[in-house]
C-alpha cells in the first residue's frame, strides 16, 4: 500500500485533490518511502527535505505502519 492510499489524500495522479494541491512528489514511485522525498504534504503544508521533516514523519501513522519501507532500497533504473 502506498502513502496516498493509506492516507486517502487525493494527491495521486487523477486524485480528487491533484488539481488543487498538485500531484504528490512521492507519486508514483516513492509511495512506500515518502519521508525521504522532499515536497510532500503533511497537515496541509509542504514539507522540506528528509532531514527537515523526519521528526514529523516519525509521528505519522503511515510511517509507523507495516506499509512504510524503512529500509532504503534504490531500485530505480
Amino acid at each position: 500500500m502506498n502513502c496516498w492510499e493509506f492516507k486517502n489524500c487525493g494527491r495521486e495522479k487523477g486524485g480528487a485533490k491533484a488539481d488543487s494541491l498538485g500531484v504528490c512528489s512521492a507519486y508514483p514511485d516513492d509511495g512506500k518511502n515518502c519521508a525521504r522525498i522532499a515536497g510532500t504534504l503533511c497537515g496541509g503544508e509542504v514539507q522540506g527535505t528528509f532531514a527537515q521533516k523526519l521528526h514529523n514523519c516519525m509521528k505519522c501513522e503511515f510511517y509507523k505502519s507495516k506499509h512504510y519501507n524503512k529500509l532504503f532500497v534504490n531500485n530505480k533504473k
